[in-house]
């Protein structure tokens, strides 16, 4: 029985493979829904895996456990809310120092002032560097220490001394290979001596990250004011606890601007996962919109087959009424027909498969969206094939199945 059962799937697989050959060009006809559909659904995935592994990338540098207490939140969504937290007491020194003080749970906090302007290194200039004031627990919160060198102290902040590290990028451009520890540079025109170079942070959304010059926060005040609100940063001791460390922070800080019970934060308190919160909201909306446009070309693929079927079955039921008379079963006559319309089917995912590969890898090569090419594609190709075949198949094949011999040798 096994045998007999291997020989009637293998007939049915060589009769089902020979219609179709001998229709070719309306084979490929009705592949072209099924692998557009594919090749839709392929590289939407591809494209969106690709861009959740560059963000949670980017990301990553700022530190889970890390957060910034800010007069602005990161996430403005209106021109009315910008003028609503522009009218918010700034973030000052003092609460800096409380925050120090009392934020027990922290394992560093650090003061994050910043400016951009050009660093000269005698003949030198390099524009548009991002300068920062701030202490040596920025180190800490930021995750990244010198190359070289060394960054500047907490005696170096108290006695507001002329000191700066400054990043890869600066150290590339300015100094053309030459060692720059202990050399002068001028940022904005007053002199500081380079301490250090960081180590190389690479790029974050296409900004520079080694564009960069690190000078204590107390000389950034006296070169550009103390009237400017701080952003401070600070992470957490242990990362189980980074939200009773929000609890804490939101505490002092409310204590510190004389909130009282009732009335909403005055500042805010922004962390790595309320921007991901947001993109993955926006990349869930635009999978669901696209995923759709290619699950209507799959259906509409899938019911080409079903009418090309129908019209197959019509075609052939005086051959079905032959094979009948002479002795096949129904399931012979199924499968036949089911195999058909998988080999149809799995035709044209195989052809959206290599195409949208193609089509990803292009991508890839030509522009800077980055693309994540999963192999679990090749098994959901291989579930489309089944489910469109069997789908779309069921109904002409079992139509086929159920003809009546005699009826079917009376067609023309």
């Amino acid at each position: 029985m096994a045998a007999f059962s291997r020989t009637e799937l293998s007939e049915g697989l060589r009769i089902a493979l020979a219609a179709l050959k001998a229709n070719r060009m309306r084979t490929l006809l009705t592949t072209l829904g099924i692998f557009i559909g594919v090749i839709v659904v392929t590289v939407i995935i591809s494209v969106i895996q690709g861009l959740n592994h560059y963000v949670s990338s980017e990301f990553s540098s700022l530190g889970a456990n890390t957060m910034y207490v800010s007069k602005f939140p990161w996430i403005i969504r209106s021109w009315e809310e910008f003028l609503k937290y522009q009218g918010r007491k700034d973030i000052t020194e003092k609460h800096y120092r409380l925050l120090v003080k009392n934020a027990t749970l922290a394992e560093a906090v650090a003061p994050d002032l910043g400016t951009n302007r050009t660093v000269k290194y005698r003949t030198e200039s390099l524009n548009n560097v991002y300068i920062t004031g701030t202490t040596e627990a920025y180190l800490s919160c930021a995750n990244t220490v010198p190359e070289t060198g060394r960054f500047f102290s907490d005696s170096d902040v108290d006695l507001n001394r002329a000191v700066c590290v400054i990043g890869w990028e600066v150290k590339d451009k300015l100094f053309k290979g030459e060692d720059p520890i202990d050399r002068r540079v001028k940022i904005g025109g007053q002199p500081f001596t380079v301490v250090g170079v960081m180590e190389k942070r690479g790029n974050m959304f296409g900004q520079s990250m080694d564009a960069t010059a690190y000078i204590p926060y107390t000389a950034f005040q006296k070169m550009y004011g103390s009237r400017r609100s701080l952003d401070i940063q600070i992470k957490a001791a242990d990362p189980e606890k980074t939200d009773a460390l929000v609890d804490q922070v939101t505490g002092i800080m409310r204590q510190a601007r004389g909130l009282t019970p009732g009335k909403p934060d005055d500042f805010a308190i922004n962390q790595q996962s309320q921007i991901m919160d947001v993109y993955n909201q926006m990349t869930r909306t635009l999978w669901i919109v696209l995923i759709g446009i290619g699950s209507i070309s799959l259906l509409v693929g899938g019911i080409g087959i079903m009418n090309i079927m129908m019209v197959s079955v019509s075609e052939r039921t005086r051959e079905i009424g032959i094979r009948k008379a002479i002795g096949a079963k129904k399931r012979v006559i199924l499968w036949q027909f089911l195999m058909e319309s998988i080999v149809i089917s799995g035709l044209g995912v195989t052809i959206g498969i290599l195409i949208s590969l193609g089509i990803a890898l292009l991508i890839r090569a030509v522009s800077p969206i980055p693309v994540y090419i999963s192999t679990y594609v090749l098994f959901l190709g291989v579930g489309f094939t089944l489910t469109i075949g069997l789908f779309f198949g069921i109904y002409p094949a079992s139509k086929a199945a159920r003809l009546d011999p005699i009826v079917a040798l009376r067609y023309e």
